[in-house]
């Protein structure tokens, strides 16, 4: 009877301690803030939170919280403005037509597929020759940039002989 006793105490004490495990919580960092409003620690990366709420406000506890970043003071002006390029597939001379042309101050960038620049030139009216009759049958791309170079539109173009 003593030995049954002993065998359930031991199994009751493994299953109860089987049960005990402890949070485990690897945190990327943390540390301790002090202002004059207290002292807070903190941590980044922890699983579980709580939240504690009073009259000042509420603190949640363990949380890694969103953020958002803003721009501000820079206008971003966008053309509205309508481009296509042709014939392509192209032998000799494309044609870069912008609808509306207002006089934007345009250029051009002719690249091979491995990024070299390969010609540029300035958008100076609705129609634009660019003479590919030098260039060996492949993949091209040309990128349209306004004043401050950023890029309007891209056209992937196909060079045949």
């Amino acid at each position: 009877m003593k030995h049954k006793k002993t065998i359930a105490s031991v199994a009751f004490i493994l299953i109860g301690l089987g049960g005990l495990q402890a949070q485990e919580s690897p945190t990327a960092t943390g540390g301790e803030a002090t202002g004059t409003g207290g002292t807070a620690s903190y941590s980044v990366g922890q699983v579980v939170y709580t939240t504690a709420t009073g009259t000042n406000g509420s603190v949640a506890q363990g949380v890694q919280h969103a953020y958002e970043i803003f721009t501000t003071g820079i206008k971003e002006s966008e053309l509205n403005i309508s481009l296509s390029i042709f014939p392509n597939p192209t032998a000799d001379n494309l044609t870069l037509q912008i609808q509306d042309y207002n006089n934007e101050k345009l250029s051009y960038q002719l690249f091979d597929m491995q990024g070299k620049l390969l010609n540029n030139g300035q958008v100076t009216a609705k129609q634009t020759q660019i003479n590919t009759s030098s260039l060996p049958s492949a993949t091209y791309f040309i990128n349209v940039v306004n004043q401050e170079n950023k890029q309007v539109q891209s056209f992937k173009i196909i060079k045949t002989q």
